[in-house]
């Protein structure tokens, strides 16, 4: 079979059977907190100041910063959510190819710890982050086969959002223009529309599912020939 018909298979498959999951819907924020954090990280690389993130029940968030500069700065940080997601999903699968789901595991955890003391300061998002990282620690001291079960199901997780997220924005781009978010302000800083904006990120999403794909595949055909 095809490789990218196989991964979008496993996206549309994925999306189906995690639905059917206890309160997998809850742990679909794990997306929302990458894309503000990979926002927040480009801020402060940027030389700007992260005044805090708001995370929402309905899976969106908010990141309030303070840019010194403009022009490439602004860029750099509206870009930098969609592509953190995207990027991270394949960061997940790769240490599950390399048997590190335990090391995923407390990077994401580190990963909410730092989103917690430095930037979230919504009630909402500060108790997500609390009740989440104290399932992750308990996944961490209990058996390691439940322990990887539990880390694929986030990495697949953030891997459909990393996909889903995109394509929503390339509807409210085609519907409201002036409403598509990251989208919006490459196109007021650019001058290209946000709909080529919402395009890229659809694209690259994509391209990072079909390589994070890839990776949980190679484990597959490894533990299967071992």
């Amino acid at each position: 079979m095809n490789k990218w018909l196989k991964a979008l298979l496993y996206l549309v498959g994925a999306a189906i059977l995690t639905r059917f999951i206890p309160f997998s819907n809850w742990f679909r924020m794990l997306d929302t907190m990458i894309h503000e954090f990979g926002h927040a990280v480009a801020t402060l690389l940027t030389s700007g100041k992260v005044n805090r993130i708001e995370l929402y029940p309905n899976h969106s968030g908010v990141t309030y910063s303070s840019l010194l500069a403009v022009g490439w700065s602004r860029f750099i940080v509206s870009i930098a959510g969609y592509t953190s997601a995207s990027v991270f999903a394949i960061a997940l699968f790769f240490s599950y190819s390399k048997w590190k789901h335990t090391a995923g595991l407390i990077t994401i955890t580190t990963i909410a710890l730092l989103s917690a003391l430095l930037f979230v300061r919504n009630s909402y998002g500060l108790l997500w982050l609390f009740i989440f990282i104290l399932i992750n620690v308990l996944f961490l001291v209990i058996d390691d086969r439940l322990r990887s079960f539990y880390y694929l199901l986030l990495a697949f997780l953030c891997l459909e959002e990393s996909v889903t997220a995109p394509l929503t924005l390339l509807i409210l781009a085609i519907t409201s223009p002036n409403q598509a978010g990251d989208a919006t302000n490459l196109a007021n800083l650019t001058g290209i529309p946000a709909v080529f904006w919402a395009l890229f990120f659809v694209a690259f999403s994509i391209l990072c599912a079909r390589f994070a794909l890839g990776l949980y595949w190679n484990r597959r055909e490894a533990k299967l020939g071992a």
